[in-house]
């Protein structure tokens, strides 16, 4: 495939198609024959704001403390809070929370075979030190794939929310290196360095089997130096492009520079039997690397199988390293706009410290989630939420029951299926569209806007309005159905009987901000159409005497599930 295509969207991006990667799905998800074409919006944008949004900065927040703020901090943090989690974090102070968002869990078990087409393996048991086998391939990437929604589903830290930025940022395609083991490695890789360093991992990335076959840094020789790895080292991992100075020349690095880092970069291959990167000293370019004034003049001598990591070091000794960095951290965590005052008030004091202790992620992350900038008003409720945002958060936020770990087959088969939701919503895990990642990410000016259009849009109301069905959908045998009795039996009884205190408690775990009078009154009449609160109130009353009466049961659930559908269809619920 062509993997740079992403740097040729004509400027008529707005009315042409958004490229999209296909990817097959179960039959039972699969998309409609009658899926409109898919567009940018005409009300998109066109160009960014330039007026300043606020001045905040990153002295630590001081402000009030509820709720609103805890769930704040939760949905950027988390693939959606559950309402006791939002409960807790309320209940503690900011650093208390911080302290456990940035605790980081043991590495869970890796994946595990749930296919009788991979013969290789006993059910249950992991694929991943096995032989690579083409006939196994395509189930052995399928667990893979479920297993690492599975971990990202159930996680309760900030390592899961980084594990997926930084394949959004080292990007490789598992389609593309055609070895889900390959893959298995390179996702613990990401994982095991999700809140470390920045510069160990690039170092570790960079003769990680699965980039070393993605990016062609396996055929890379002396004699023909591959350029694609060391191009997109400077271009999307570390230093960026910078403003164009000439015929491929940028202000950050030059094309010279990207010719003298594949020279760096040749003799690595990767061993398929130890699944590994290992240096061929006959294949490496011993010359000494000039780099242009963009880093300084500086030269590299040959160093052989430790050469990689000088260019790792020569990149990251560069300022704007880590202020392209932070920029990425910022349109992940906050918000994709930045402008002037975030760029002097945010962005280059964060890229300081983050030059400054080594490129340790940690510390940076949490002065940006604990900053008065953060926490204020415009940077609460403003970014549209992505697919896998929208998909488990939608699970964690209702509580959807999922299947036990005592049975693998039937576990996988749920996470299978919501991998196959987000695929129809365009953010397939493991095989971002480009090198440079899922363009709601980078694409300017249009950014996070380009999850929500006339394919996905409808794809989203499909998932809710199915999840809050009273059937749902069935997978291996298991239902997975949202259960709004239950959720509502976990609130306090004053707060489960009276409407609009329960309108509310709905709102605070599914809303990203507080809503309208309006927009109450409109929710309290899907509840009780035409109906005054007192129905409610005697309704769930009955229910809670007789919580075995099939009838009372059912007519509070269908009131609750009319509430939910519109809810789950405001634009609101699109925000986090």
């Amino acid at each position: 495939m062509d993997r740079r295509a992403f740097l040729r969207k004509p400027a008529a991006v707005l009315v042409a198609p958004v490229a999209a990667k296909p990817t097959p799905a179960p039959s039972a998800a699969a998309p409609l024959a009658t899926d409109p074409p898919e567009t940018v919006s005409r009300y998109a944008n066109t160009k960014l704001p330039t007026f300043s949004r606020t001045s905040a900065g990153l002295s630590p927040y001081t402000g009030p403390w509820t709720r609103v703020q805890a769930a704040h901090l939760l949905r950027r943090c988390l693939f959606g809070p559950s309402k006791s989690a939002i409960a807790a974090a309320a209940g503690a102070s900011l650093s208390q929370v911080l302290n456990a968002l940035f605790t980081v869990p043991a590495a869970p078990a890796p994946p595990v075979n749930v296919s009788a087409t991979d013969t290789s393996v006993p059910i249950g048991q992991t694929w991943t030190t096995q032989p690579f086998d083409q006939t196994f391939e395509s189930a052995r990437r399928s667990s893979l794939r479920a297993w690492w929604l599975g971990q990202v589903l159930q996680g309760s830290t900030l390592t899961e929310k980084m594990w997926v930025f930084w394949h959004n940022h080292f990007v490789i395609e598992f389609s593309d290196i055609n070895d889900a083991r390959y893959g298995y490695q390179y996702v613990a890789l990401l994982r095991q360095h999700a809140m470390g360093n920045i510069k160990q991992l690039a170092k570790d990335v960079t003769v990680a089997p699965a980039m070393l076959r993605y990016l062609n840094g396996n055929q890379s020789t002396a004699t023909a130096p591959n350029e694609n790895y060391g191009r997109e080292l400077l271009e999307l991992f570390t230093v960026g492009k910078g403003p164009q100075i000439g015929p491929g020349n940028y202000t950050n690095y030059t094309e010279a520079d990207v010719q003298a880092a594949a020279k760096c970069l040749t003799g690595w291959r990767d061993n398929a039997t130890t699944i590994s990167g290992y240096f061929t000293a006959s294949r490496h370019d011993t010359s000494t690397k000039t780099f242009s004034s963009a880093f300084q003049n500086r030269t590299l001598p040959n160093t052989g199988d430790q050469e990689y990591k000088a260019l790792v070091d020569l990149v990251f000794d560069q300022a704007e390293t880590a202020r392209f960095l932070v920029r990425k951290l910022y349109r992940w965590l906050v918000y994709y706009v930045i402008d002037a005052d975030a760029e002097q008030n945010v962005i280059l004091p964060l890229a300081q410290q983050l030059q400054q202790n080594g490129y340790n992620v940690a510390p940076v992350l949490r002065t940006l989630l604990s900053s008065e900038h953060f926490f204020d008003a415009v940077n609460v409720g403003c970014y549209i939420k992505g697919p896998l945002d929208f998909t488990l958060g939608l699970c964690r936020q209702l509580e959807i029951a999922m299947p036990p770990a005592a049975s693998p087959a039937v576990q996988y088969g749920i996470w299978d299926y919501l991998n196959s939701i987000t695929n129809l919503q365009q953010q397939v895990l493991g095989d971002p569209p480009s090198v440079a990642g899922w363009p709601a990410y980078y694409q300017t000016p249009q950014f996070n806007e380009l999850w929500i259009n006339a394919v996905t849009l409808p794809r989203r109301s499909q998932f809710t309005d199915l999840m809050v069905s009273t059937n749902g959908t069935t997978r291996n045998g298991f239902r997975l159905v949202v259960d709004p009795v239950t959720w509502v039996e976990s609130l306090p009884g004053s707060v489960a009987s009276e409407p609009n205190l329960l309108i509310q408690a709905f709102v605070e775990v599914l809303m990203p901000f507080p809503l309208t009078a309006s927009q109450l009154a409109f929710l309290n009449d899907t509840l009780l159409p035409g109906l005054p609160d007192f129905e409610w109130t005697t309704e769930w009353l009955d229910y809670v005497a007789n919580p075995t009466n099939t009838a009372k049961k059912n007519a509070v659930a269908t009131k609750l599930r009319a509430l939910l559908r519109t809810m789950l269809s405001q634009a609101e619920y699109h925000l986090s």
